[in-house]
């Protein structure tokens, strides 16, 4: 099953994200594009430990990812007014400037977990089927 939402000016991206994953009951769904624009972004690029911070209009060029119950994992791409582009982790704090569309694909007869994979330390994508 597919959705589309447009989150608002304010909103920030995961944070809604992760809220919406939890009132809807999602178990297992992908974000598969998004598009928008932010006034604050927070993204985490490869290797980093702490999120890069820009607090300037961006357009997002892409935006995908997995949303569950059990949290999310979501990469984004976005381009500031000079048509520089970078990429990453999308943290907590990106702030929606006019909106961000999004279409959802919800897996029908998945579960997702985060549970911790001793090999990168980190939470990792478990999925089961029901």
């Amino acid at each position: 099953m597919r959705t589309t939402l447009r989150l608002e000016p304010g909103d920030d991206l995961r944070c809604r994200l992760e809220a919406l994953s939890v009132e809807r009951g999602w178990p297992a769904a992908f974000v598969i594009a998004g598009i928008g624009s932010l006034r604050v972004t927070a993204l985490r690029l490869a290797g980093a430990t702490a999120p890069l911070w820009l607090r300037e209009p961006v357009e997002i060029l892409t935006l995908s990812g997995s949303l569950s119950v059990n949290g999310a994992h979501l990469h984004m791409s976005i381009a500031d007014a000079r048509g520089r582009v970078l990429g990453g982790h999308v943290a907590a704090g990106c702030e929606v400037h006019t909106t961000a569309e999004l279409l959802i694909e919800m897996l029908e007869g998945h579960h997702f977990e985060r549970i911790r994979d001793d090999r990168t330390g980190c939470p990792e994508l478990h999925v089961t089927r029901r």
